[in-house]
């Protein structure tokens, strides 16, 4: 018996098939999510009409080849919403995390600093409680709109036929104005906004099935980091996940019910939490290194033959230069979006190629690893996801330092897609546990 699992990414859509007793990727599949569309200058919108498209096409797709299947799991990008209408069909576009909507100027500030103000909680531009405030503010929800939702909530629905959205608590959390304690948005707190409560969607915090399609259960949809969480760390207690793409992030389970600064607790699944920092850049730091490099070259008239991350890659092998100091905090934090990077401890001696990457990895662990040491957290383990740590070895042999435990890397590449499988599993009784379905999760020797 085999398992399908489903990512709706910003930038990609990916799915897979997994056997359900060893674990084993049988198959993955990637396709470009080429659907963004024109909106306003600051509106970062992209087709639902089309990502289903390519949704439902992939699910045919390895029903098709890998059946009998026995669940279907998905997953996809956090806080964005789409409006769904009374007949379960959405009547906007997704405004997706990039969405910059509630950083409009609005009163005395934007409209995310308004909504925070007036509800005590964190209502950043991107989610989609503060997207939601600048449409009702603004007279631009959708007239027969019924209710938010995430994207791969709304798949859910299209596989299963559903007319009214099950949100998982990892997604509702994302949308802001919602109670990890309780489990529920904050009624109060939307209705004090002005905004009307009845569009947020009904919310479970388990891993309950929201119908079937073609015939087998259908999981709730779940956040990406979550299931990326759930789907790389085969022993929860006391493990460190470092993921770095495109950013960067540390999540570890935890006990806190209030997170340090520049840190978020996430719910995870009946009454599990997860505690999460991101830095904005991560792994992009070290692909503006390069691009750095191959300006230089050619500037020099010289032609870099491939990928020039070979030939830092061997230059770091030997590396014994003194290090400068870098923070890679070239696109700001979550916190203050106008920081930017620098270089310190810059000598006649140290202004080298090397060194330059050497503060740059640096760089790229310091700025997680501040995040996460005034919790007190000690990593039992480590798991390392993301291509920026997958093609590194020089940044896992850091982090693993830093963190003092070395750092496995999952065998298989679609962390999330596969933290769905798992979740899958579960809804459909095949694994008594999560904990139980992790076991499933093996790690490259």
């Amino acid at each position: 018996m085999n398992v399908i699992g489903l990512d709706i990414g910003t930038t990609t859509i990916c799915g897979i098939a997994v056997d359900a007793d060893s674990g084993k990727l049988l198959k993955s599949v990637t396709l470009d999510n080429d659907s963004f569309i024109d909106g306003k200058p600051f509106e970062k919108i992209q087709s639902p009409e089309a990502i289903i498209s390519k949704v439902t096409s992939l699910a045919a797709q390895l029903f098709n080849e890998f059946s009998p299947v026995c669940a279907v799991g998905i997953t996809g990008q956090m806080h964005g919403i789409v409006y769904i209408d009374a007949d379960g069909k959405a009547v906007s576009p997704l405004y997706t995390w990039q969405d910059e909507s509630g950083n409009q100027p609005y009163e005395n500030g934007t409209y995310a600093s308004v909504l925070s103000d007036i509800t005590g909680y964190n209502t950043a531009s991107g989610f989609g409680g503060t997207t939601y405030y600048y449409h009702s503010k603004n007279n631009l929800v959708p007239e027969s709109a019924v209710k938010i939702c995430t994207i791969h909530d709304y798949a859910a629905m299209v596989l299963t036929g559903r007319k009214a959205p099950l949100t998982h608590s990892s997604d509702a959390a994302s949308f802001s104005l919602f109670n990890i304690s309780n489990g529920c948005f904050d009624k109060a707190a939307i209705e004090k906004s002005g905004m009307d409560f009845s569009f947020f969607p009904d919310v479970t915090c388990d891993f309950d099935a929201v119908g079937e399609y073609n015939g087998v259960p259908v999981c709730v949809a779940i956040g990406d980091n979550q299931a990326s969480f759930i789907g790389s760390v085969r022993d929860m207690e006391g493990c460190a996940l470092v993921n770095m793409g495109t950013g960067g992030q540390i999540s570890v389970l935890t006990d806190l019910t209030k997170a340090p600064d520049n840190m978020e607790i996430r719910p995870l699944c009946s009454g599990k939490n997860i505690l999460v920092g991101c830095s904005l850049c991560g792994g992009r730091a070290f692909a503006v290194l390069a691009d750095f490099f191959k300006s230089c070259l050619e500037m020099a008239g010289c032609e870099c033959d491939g990928s020039i991350y070979k030939y830092m890659d061997a230059a770091l092998e030997s590396a014994d230069d003194d290090f400068l100091v870098v923070s890679t905090k070239l696109s700001g934090t979550r916190a203050d979006p106008t920081i930017r990077g620098s270089i310190t401890n810059l000598g006649i001696d140290n202004f080298t190629p090397v060194a330059l990457m050497n503060g740059f990895l640096g760089g790229m662990v310091s700025e997680i690893i501040e995040m996460i040491e005034p919790t007190g957290f000690k990593a039992t383990s480590l798991v390392g996801s993301g291509n920026g740590l997958r093609k590194n070895l020089p940044l896992q042999k850091r982090f693993s330092a830093a963190l003092g435990a070395e750092m496995q890397i999952p065998l298989h590449r679609e962390e999330a897609a596969y933290g769905a499988v798992l979740t899958a599993l579960v809804a459909c009784k095949a694994k008594e546990s999560l904990e139980q379905a992790q076991k499933l999760i093996s790690y490259e020797i």
